[in-house]
């Protein structure tokens, strides 16, 4: 096609196999998409094409992805607001001809498998290294592992307890991202072998099947909670949680789909006998920081007496 249409907030650019999305920089343009800049999108990641009405003299022109066709719209699971959705074109509605155009044109380029769903990502994910903070610790993913550092003014004790953590993407199946913008937000990494399973505090929340979280392992949901794997969130070492400021959706849903990228991308791959490791820190400062936290979660009575002497023992041996 080779022809560009001009929309509010972005430009979509028509190439023979793909459409080329450049999202507009501006103070009225959502961060995520400020954030994601530009994405491709191939015309066999379509399953359909809408134009639809929109506000206050507006069209609206949509490409619909296949299910499991985008990363970023797999970790989503269906929490993104309408003016979020990297997939909507918003154009003045004297232009709504011109739209139909194309729109019967991306929908001629629609291929045979269209309205069955992607065997893998036909969308890039964003790149790695990523990170941002969340509101317990502050999350980093350097395309490998993913990795998590306890902030001790939001970190549970358990989590303190566990110290911080380091999770290679081999050992993992999935991630779960509810959004920031709902209650409870966090992303939480699922380590294989509980793909299958959701934290029952996830129960009538809606992980997995639509607004509310999302369960991104590809597998059937259950909501039963898994042995040995903390019902919450705050509890658990395998995740951040969010807050107000923390963790904004412009952040954290490009690390999810990132994380599942890879987590899709090495799942074929055999990994490695490593196990879920602590990250230990080697600044005294720091150290001593963490021991006075534990004394005061020990003071407390969060942390037993050999809890207590055996984290200790443990920091003093990073230094």
């Amino acid at each position: 096609m080779g022809d560009v249409l001009a929309g509010i907030q972005a430009i979509w650019e028509f190439d023979t196999d793909s459409v080329l999305i450049r999202f507009e920089r501006g103070i009225r343009t959502p961060r995520l998409f400020q954030s994601l800049r530009e994405r491709r999108v191939p015309h066999a990641a379509l399953s359909s094409v809408t134009l639809t009405p929109g506000k206050r003299g507006t069209v609206v022109l949509r490409a619909v992805p296949r299910p499991g066709a985008d990363p970023l719209l797999e970790a989503a699971a269906g929490q993104l607001k309408d003016g979020c959705d990297p997939y909507r074109l918003v154009l003045p509605a004297e232009r709504g001809t011109l739209a139909e155009y194309y729109a019967d044109e991306l929908r001629a380029r629609l291929g045979p498998d269209a309205g069955e769903p992607a065997e893998r990502f036909l969308v890039a994910a964003p790149e790695a290294p990523m990170r941002f903070k969340a509101y317990d610790g502050r999350a980093s993913f350097d395309g490998d592992r993913i990795s998590f550092r306890w902030f001790w003014t939001g970190a549970s004790s358990e989590k303190w307890k566990a110290g911080d953590q380091t999770f290679p993407v081999t050992e993992l199946s999935g991630v779960e991202w509810r959004s920031p913008e709902a209650f409870e937000g966090y992303l939480r990494l699922v380590p294989r072998g509980l793909e299958g399973t959701v934290p029952a505090s996830a129960e009538g929340g809606g992980l997995g099947g639509g607004p509310g979280a999302a369960l991104c392992t590809g597998t059937a949901r259950s909501v039963q909670a898994a042995p040995g794997r903390p019902t919450r969130a705050d509890e658990d070492p395998a995740a951040v949680i969010f807050g107000l400021g923390y963790g904004p959706v412009h952040e954290s849903l490009p690390f999810a789909a990132a994380v599942l990228e890879s987590v899709r991308r090495k799942q074929s791959s055999p990994a490695a006998p490593t196990a879920l490791a602590s990250a230990g820190r080697r600044d005294p400062a720091d150290i001593a920081e963490r021991i006075h936290h534990l004394g005061e979660l020990h003071q407390a009575g969060l942390v037993t007496d050999d809890e207590f002497s055996a984290k200790k023992a443990q920091l003093l041996a990073e230094l």
